[in-house]
């Protein structure tokens, strides 16, 4: 039993660490010191929520209805596109640490939480990852080894994202430079609107 729960650890770190909008956004949150833990806590939740549906086998049920794959394939390429946009505009105004923590563009907390909730669910790279993949991994376990293959997917994904909402503080001193800011947000503008681009190009 402890092995299907490393495997599943395992398995949903080595998914979610590629770097990836959503983490992207998640680090440049825990940098900014800006409603670091309710970024965190939605973009858990927002992840476990698609382990438990992909256990479930809501994977068969994407697969079945190309539709919805369509739907969610060009709202997330919308959603990326404007916060692409937004990262563009903040690496043209630059500025550093000290300023971001006291500018007036920072997220109110409703902001906060439907970015998050945004980054988490209006990408379809989290639905493969999540819904499909692990889904479709953790239906070969055996019956009784599925709930601990479970527990250890959503142990390995709340644990990426406290790490990296959380450690992204060492990095502090760095982004006291205004270059640094200019260099992340026109790396994260230009990764967003990548994302966006493959989307669309694969439609």
């Amino acid at each position: 039993m402890g092995t299907a729960f490393l495997n599943g650890f395992g398995l949903s770190i080595g998914l979610i660490m590629a770097i990836g909008a959503q983490n992207a956004h998640v680090l440049r949150q825990g940098l900014r010191g800006e409603h670091v833990l309710l970024t965190v806590a939605i973009s858990s939740l927002c992840d476990i929520s698609l382990i438990l549906l992909g256990m479930a086998g809501l994977g068969q049920l994407f697969s079945a209805n190309p539709d919805w794959t369509e739907i969610a394939r060009y709202c997330g390429a919308a959603f990326l596109g404007w916060y692409g946009l937004r990262a563009l505009r903040s690496a043209i105004a630059g500025g550093s640490m000290q300023v971001d923590r006291n500018e007036r563009s920072r997220l109110s907390r409703r902001q906060a939480l439907l970015a998050a909730a945004g980054f988490s669910l209006l990408n379809p790279h989290a639905y493969l990852d999540t819904v499909v993949l692990l889904g479709s991994i953790g239906s070969q376990q055996a019956s009784e080894a599925r709930p601990v293959f479970t527990a250890g997917a959503i142990a390995g994904s709340v644990s990426w994202f406290l790490l990296l909402g959380y450690g992204a503080r060492l990095l502090v001193p760095l982004f006291a430079r205004p270059r640094a800011w200019q260099v992340l947000d026109a790396a994260v503008a230009l990764m967003l609107w990548g994302i966006a681009a493959s989307l669309i190009l694969s439609a």
